[in-house]
């Protein structure tokens, strides 16, 4: 049986000119001292949330600590050229010492895709498409590449990925047939936010029936969840706070995602928790909305140890 994980959101939630450098560094370190394995970003690149980009945060994140692995759930990356998303992450590999890990998913249907030029009936394709294009390039001396989107013709990227033969590779996905498409091209499934419990439970009984109809040699296959959590021994104002920070984070109340957050006392977020794990996550990704800081310390003596 896998040791259980545990990981924390990068602070990415800044009013203009209100990152706090000296803070950012503080929260990473103190990240490390407390344990978790690894420290994580999202991405928002259009709408009302204030969001730093995910790669810059975690080039930052990189610089502050030696120990914690850095990733990011998820880059969309349908929306993205996957040579410069390649060398991108290839870089910050290098940089970090091989401590990237590296989410990726195809941002669904409601993306404004015409702001990324990217034709929504292909978007899929798009997303396959990319990722088999910087797997190439992380592992071949010379890559030809004749697809619908990208062609290359015996080009070179270099220096490859820090680590053999790249990052891992997590997918973040929503409906059955996305789901066992993560099966096939990732290392990882990582469960959303978003996602309720019982949904959750639902994705990973498929990535269990992928995995056991591919058959083959057993894989090293990760199953990892996002939990938007907020600590409050008044239980009642944990739900309002986390509520108002989700719609400061989409833009609405959203009430299906104000469902899958976890909200209440240490007591009643552990319950939810091991509800959680016992549905298959083997890594859980706590994400406050505030009191980051508070909430690492409290998280890290008050839950997990009752989760261990």
């Amino acid at each position: 049986m896998r040791r259980m994980r545990f990981a924390i959101a990068i602070p990415q939630f800044y009013a203009d000119g209100g990152f706090d450098p000296s803070a950012f560094l503080a929260y990473l370190t103190r990240a490390a001292e407390l344990g978790f394995d690894s420290a994580w970003t999202q991405e928002t690149v259009l709408g009302p949330s204030t969001q730093l980009a995910p790669i810059e945060a975690m080039t930052y994140a990189a610089a502050c600590t030696t120990r914690l692995r850095l990733g990011c759930v998820v880059f969309v990356s349908t929306l993205y050229s996957p040579v410069h998303l390649a060398k991108s992450l290839s870089t910050l590999d290098q940089l970090s010492r091989g401590r990237i890990e590296i989410g990726v998913g195809t941002g669904g249907k409601s993306r404004p895709f015409a702001a990324f030029g990217v034709d929504p009936q292909r978007y899929v394709a798009r997303f396959s498409e990319g990722l088999a294009l910087m797997k190439a390039l992380w592992t071949e001396p010379r890559v030809t590449f004749d697809g619908e989107f990208w062609q290359l013709s015996d080009e070179v990227m270099e220096p490859k990925p820090f680590q053999k033969p790249f990052p891992p590779i997590w997918v973040g996905a929503a409906g059955p047939t996305a789901v066992r498409r993560a099966v096939r091209v990732g290392s990882g499934f990582f469960g959303a936010g978003s996602a309720t419990t019982p949904a959750f439970a639902d994705q990973v009984a498929i990535v269990r029936q992928a995995l056991a109809n591919a058959g083959g040699p057993e894989r090293d296959f990760r199953i990892a969840k996002r939990v938007y959590i907020a600590l409050d021994e008044n239980a009642g104002r944990a739900r309002e706070r986390i509520n108002a920070a989700l719609e400061g984070v989409y833009g609405r109340r959203l009430p299906s995602i104000e469902a899958a957050a976890v909200a209440g006392t240490p007591a009643d977020c552990v319950a939810e928790l091991r509800a959680v794990a016992d549905a298959g996550a083997e890594m859980i990704l706590f994400t406050p909305l505030f009191d980051q800081a508070e909430h690492a310390e409290r998280l890290a003596a008050e839950v997990i140890p009752q989760l261990g």
